[in-house]
């Protein structure tokens, strides 16, 4: 699969100076012999395969209205253009459209624009898949989110309300902070003003979606650590207004009080998850399937990449998984997608997911730096 990235050096390094920061070299990506792709066990019907194979460390993904796939990264410090020119269904090229950032783990498009979520500020990129091969020097939106690297990527997304919601992580395992930016998800105009916090007591959301139907903002929420192997879960949490509190630090799952803090408010003060998740299955990206692709019981549903546990004993997560709602009740959770983690050892690690317009969903995996494609035939 070509790809333009090498090509792409100099401009890269040419944005990067832009934002006044030094480029980095991003490392290479696993060859597709090691996607172990038949190690991969999904419903019947469901089939998938490498949509792309060299996108090092790719996080979260949104699309452009022309069909260019942007891709942020975590620890590679770069932002990907990923096009399928011939529309067969596998990347044809991937071009490198920033470098030298700090943790690009967000993006978003609107109005024909690419806003990428750094740590303390968001960029914008106008005007950008007609400049895929000279990308724009970004516009900085606003630099007004702390610079703690600590849960410092972020997840960004439009809602309905035309808002970018932009997380701000809990700085810390657990703790208190007198800034109600921390452990919240606030939101702003797109051109940056009207900076407020739409939710609290979420210690750190790397994914969230509106529900198609209600519009309600769903997210998931990573537990805190060093409360053993089983404590406390991750969760889903549902926000259908602005000004509710979702427990952290006080109250981890809606019924743990947090050994530390949880004197001095109880977990009845607060709102629920709507589903406790498996305990450090470390939910990230989530959406709803909207497509037409999958049978009928997938619509208005959620699916969750769950990263997989860093400190567990027995690892746990690494997969895909499933959520099954009424109205705005969740009835099931189960896996859609297992087998990354072999044994104890995991050949890849699921980050998002987006539904494409034919309806098949996209998986990015940064520890493979590749994405997949689930389709389904009926």
């Amino acid at each position: 699969m070509p790809s333009v990235m090498r090509g792409r050096a100099a401009a890269g390094f040419a944005v990067a100076a832009a934002c006044g920061i030094a480029a980095v070299v991003t490392a290479q990506s696993p060859s597709p012999s090691r996607l172990a792709l038949p190690t991969l066990t999904l419903p019947p019907g469901f089939s998938i395969s490498v949509y792309a194979d060299n996108v090092p460390n790719a996080r979260s993904m949104t699309l452009g209205p022309a069909g260019t796939l942007f891709v942020g990264t975590r620890t590679a410090g770069v932002v990907y253009a990923v096009v399928d020119a011939n529309k067969d269904q596998k990347a044809d090229r991937v071009f490198t459209i920033a470098t030298g950032l700090e943790m690009p783990n967000g993006v978003a498009v609107r109005d024909g624009s690419l806003f990428v979520a750094e740590v303390s500020r968001i960029l914008r990129f106008d005007h950008i898949e007609t400049a895929l091969e000279k990308p724009p020097a970004p516009v900085v939106v606003t630099d007004a989110f702390p610079r703690d690297r600590h849960h410092g990527w972020k997840f960004i997304a439009f809602g309905p309300d035309g808002w970018l919601y932009v997380p701000v992580g809990a700085p810390c395992n657990v703790c208190e902070r007198a800034d109600a930016r921390y452990a919240s998800i606030t939101r702003i105009r797109p051109d940056g003003s009207g900076l407020e916090v739409f939710a609290s007591g979420v210690r750190n959301t790397v994914g969230f979606d509106w529900h198609p139907v209600t519009k309600a903002l769903w997210f998931t929420d990573n537990g805190r650590d060093m409360l053993g192997d089983d404590l406390p879960p991750d969760e889903l949490n549902v926000a259908p207004a602005k000004g509710r509190h979702f427990g952290f630090p006080y109250c981890h799952g809606g019924t743990i009080a947090d050994p530390e803090f949880g004197l001095k408010r109880p977990c009845p003060e607060f709102t629920p998850p709507a589903r406790a998740l498996g305990p450090h299955v470390a939910a990230l990206g989530m959406r709803f399937y909207t497509g037409s692709m999958f049978p009928a019981a997938f619509r208005n549903q959620i699916l969750i990449a769950e990263h997989g546990s860093w400190n567990r004993r027995a690892p746990i997560g690494y997969r895909v998984m499933k959520v099954t709602l009424s109205g705005d009740r969740v009835t099931g959770y189960e896996p859609f997608v297992e087998g990354w983690l072999q044994g104890r050892k995991p050949w890849g690690r699921p980050v998002d997911v987006l539904v494409m317009p034919d309806g098949a969903l996209l998986v990015s995996d940064d520890l493979a730096g590749a994405i997949y494609r689930i389709s389904y035939a009926r």
